[in-house]
């Protein structure tokens, strides 16, 4: 039970941290690093304890889903030439990889760690 719920509070303050992080990025600098090694320290700890079986492939369909939009939209150089938000934009999706990619490993290995223990 308590491992749900820091598994819980983990993703709240992940997605928290995500957005102000990209909210934040034109006026940070050295600060930037360390938030992102929070970001991908929280995604291992859901991924480890908010996850259950049930859950997993429909965390995983969706975990994917998000990392590959947030990757085109703009992890890349999608939103880099729109004035004003652009940046910002950016910089959310950068934080939401961060914390989304270690999180759906993490689930993804326990998968199939768990199917060939099965097999």
């Amino acid at each position: 039970m308590l491992e749900k719920k820091v598994g819980q509070y983990a993703f709240v303050v992940g997605i928290i941290i995500a957005v102000v992080l990209g909210l934040a990025i034109p006026a940070l600098t050295t600060a930037t690093h360390w938030l992102i090694s929070l970001l991908i320290v929280l995604g291992i700890i859901v991924g480890f304890l908010n996850i259950t079986g049930k859950e997993t492939k429909e965390f995983l369909m969706v975990g994917v889903t998000l990392v590959l939009l947030s990757y085109a939209g703009g992890a890349g150089t999608a939103f880099s030439g729109i004035m004003y938000v652009g940046i910002y934009l950016q910089g959310i999706f950068q934080g939401i990889l961060a914390f989304i990619i270690p999180a759906v490993v993490i689930v993804g290995l326990k998968d199939i760690w768990r199917i060939a223990k099965g097999a």
